[in-house]
């Protein structure tokens, strides 16, 4: 069915929150006798402006996230034709975000070069321009943000800002050691998304299978209980064969050697 002009403002308004609802724009449209065609001109500027605040947001959420913006790994500029197996459409099919809605964790395991990072960051990507919150954030740089919350005595504050993105991605899981304490706090971090409301999901990336992690965690069981929190509901992509990098290396042979000096004599005679 066709939606009416006020119907169409209404979206735009839950969008631009305005104190001037639907109700408000029909009484005045009678009261200033406001034709058909001005009603739409009016609907043009409001959709203009919801069109603008999305971009606003999602230009801020992007930003925010850590993602990197100049070259963005997207979905889009993603290679799946290099993905080979019974089971590549269902990574085609990550774009849905419904990992998210389901409160479902995504694992992406395998050598390096093999497209891990590029997956992770374009679903965070894909998260942003639909309005949620993404943060990216490398293992080593996770463990040393611990460190400076527990010397600091920021802990909560720092668990707290970790928590609230829809979408957490902690890359390169296995790149670096984790002690006793930021191993709890890494628990902690675990726990409190687990019990999270809303749409959320956290990714990881590393080139170690999760059974292998806890060479990187120096407490046994509390990494335990942050792995049946993390793979309770969960999605492991495990990828095999060569880096993609480099396919686009360019070799060129050259060769050097000395310039043979000229016979001042020989040259005169000729």
């Amino acid at each position: 069915m066709k939606e009416t002009v006020f119907e169409r403002f209404e979206k735009a308004n839950s969008i631009l929150k305005l104190d001037f609802t639907s109700k408000e724009l029909a009484k005045l449209s009678e009261e200033l006798v406001i034709s058909e065609e001005g009603l739409e001109a009016v609907e043009k500027v409001f959709t203009y402006l919801t069109d603008k605040k999305v971009q606003t947001t999602i230009h801020t959420l992007l930003r925010m996230s850590r993602l990197p913006l100049k070259e963005p790994k997207t979905f889009d500029n993603f290679d799946f034709s290099l993905i080979k197996g019974k089971d590549a459409e269902q990574l085609k099919n990550l774009s849905s975000l419904s990992a998210v809605y389901s409160h479902r964790n995504l694992a992406f395991i395998g050598p390096p070069g093999t497209g891990k990072t590029h997956l992770a960051q374009a679903f965070g990507y894909e998260c942003c321009q639909h309005g949620m919150k993404t943060y990216f954030i490398k293992a080593s740089e996770l463990r040393d943000r611990f460190t400076t919350a527990r010397r600091s005595g920021k802990e909560d504050s720092c668990l707290n800002g970790l928590v609230r993105p829809s979408c957490l991605i902690i890359d390169e899981i296995g790149h670096c050691e984790f002690d006793k304490e930021n191993t709890r706090l890494f628990f902690d971090l675990i726990d409190r998304r687990y019990n999270k409301e809303g749409y959320f999901n956290i990714i990881f990336t590393s080139n170690k299978n999760p059974s292998l992690w806890r060479e990187n965690f120096n407490e046994d069981t509390t990494l335990l209980c942050a792995l049946d929190r993390i793979f309770d509901e969960a999605t492991v992509f495990k990828f095999k064969g060569e880096s993609f990098r480099g396919k686009k290396l360019e070799t060129i042979a050259l060769q050097t050697g000395r310039i043979k000096a000229v016979d001042s004599e020989n040259t005169e005679n000729t």
